[in-house]
């Protein structure tokens, strides 16, 4: 669980809930580009989306809930709908789950990709504690939203 999560408010489901593992959850349908994104990295990326919408791209953002059991014939289905794939996490790129996500959607649906798969993490440096430092160390909304009009500029 993320620390930046701790003061989210929203509706909570009534009744025993369980959210089922190895099962991804699409929070946002789109047909130009699919936005894997895990842990707080979801709500900068459905941020980021809505900005872009008003600009005519419609994002998929998907939240694999899950890394093991990691739910890849969900992300593969909105990735063969999209045909771009851009990766969002916050731990570093060397050995972060991004790799391991973008391999198994080149083993799955490879020749569906229109553009080269891409990832947007965290710096390859332990994530410091100082807020500034941790906020320049890690995808933000601006940096997401960037990453996206260059995939979709691959058109």
């Amino acid at each position: 669980e993320h620390k930046f999560l701790y003061a989210e408010k929203g509706l909570i489901p009534e009744g025993d809930y369980v959210v089922p593992l190895g099962v991804a959850d699409v929070k946002r349908v789109g047909r130009d580009v699919t936005v894997v994104a895990t842990s707080i990295m979801v709500k900068r990326a459905l941020e980021a989306a809505e900005q872009l919408a008003s600009e005519g791209v419609e994002v998929e953002v998907v939240d694999p809930r899950t890394l093991k059991p990691l739910d890849i014939a969900t992300i593969a289905e909105s990735v063969r709908k999209c045909g771009r794939l851009l990766v969002v996490h916050e731990a570093c790129k060397t050995g972060g789950v991004g790799a391991e996500i973008i391999a198994s959607c080149m083993e799955a649906c490879f020749d569906y990709l229109d553009a080269p798969p891409v990832r947007l993490c965290g710096e390859d440096v332990p994530i410091p504690f100082a807020p500034e430092l941790e906020r320049r160390s890690v995808p933000d909304v601006a940096g997401i939203r960037s990453a996206i009009l260059e995939l979709v500029g691959a058109r």
